[in-house]
């Protein structure tokens, strides 16, 4: 854009870079949705531990800890 540019067309400019970076935002990836290798090994092993029984329940845990 020259340093004559109107008005106008730094208007249509902003706009056409406002679109752009609405696109980006609705297209950008998340990476706190996925998990790492390490990450998933533990999300398994509580899993199970939940399974086996092996887990206490915040209420519990509240009591023994006097809270």
């Amino acid at each position: 854009m020259s340093e004559t540019a109107t008005i106008q067309q730094v208007f249509d400019e902003i706009k056409d870079i406002k679109k752009e970076v609405e696109f980006i935002k609705e297209h950008m990836f998340d990476f706190d949705t996925i998990l790492s290798n390490e990450e998933m090994k533990r999300f398994e092993q509580s899993l199970k531990e939940l399974r086996d029984g092996k887990t206490t329940s915040l209420s519990d845990l509240k009591k023994e800890l006097g809270l």
